[in-house]
Formats: C-alpha cells, sequence, structure tokens
C-alpha cells in the first residue's frame, strides 16, 4: 500500500469544491428564472420545478447546459442562500409562497 502525495488529494479536493460551486450557480439561475416569469410561486412547485429544469439541462428558452442530478435538499439550500442575499422574499401572510 501507497500512499499518495498531500498535493494530488488537495487538488482532488479543489475540483469537487468548484464543481459543487457551479451547481450552485446553475441552480441558483434556475431560481431566480423560473421566479422571474411566474412573480411568485410555492416552494414545492419551485423545487420540482428546478429538479426537471436540471435533469433536463435547461436554463430557459434557448439556453442550454449538461444535465445533472439535483435533489430538494440542494435546491432548498439555494433558495436559502438566495433569500438571504434578498434576491427572494417570502411573502408576510403566506411564508411558503416566494417571490422574486
Amino acid at each position: 500500500l501507497r500512499l499518495q502525495p498531500r498535493q494530488r488529494y488537495l487538488r482532488a479536493e479543489r475540483a469537487e469544491v468548484s464543481a459543487l460551486e457551479r451547481k450552485r450557480n446553475v441552480l441558483c439561475c434556475l431560481i431566480t428564472r423560473i421566479l422571474k416569469v411566474e412573480k411568485q410561486l410555492h416552494i414545492d412547485n419551485l423545487v420540482f420545478r428546478v429538479i426537471d429544469a436540471s435533469q433536463k439541462g435547461e436554463l430557459g428558452p434557448g439556453l442550454q447546459f449538461l444535465s445533472f442530478s439535483c435533489h430538494s435538499v440542494d435546491v432548498l439550500s439555494c433558495v436559502l442562500h438566495l433569500l438571504n442575499q434578498g434576491y427572494l422574499r417570502r411573502q408576510e401572510e403566506r411564508p411558503h409562497v416566494l417571490e422574486y
């Protein structure tokens, strides 16, 4: 058994982090594009639409990317990120409905 030099592990970790960042950016773009069109949407419907678009590899009309699998946890994490950044907001009377 031979251990790999530490540098290879660091390169692999950087590649994984980069891939996760790209995935998060694509999901945030999908969420934003969907809500720009719909103006407001129930969070469950938004999650399903984002997952469907990511599996089909569609970012919007005429825009395509490589499809990838994502889970509801990934989408919800991006929704929370966008809420914290101020790009999205919840309705006061209906907190399960998101607005752009």
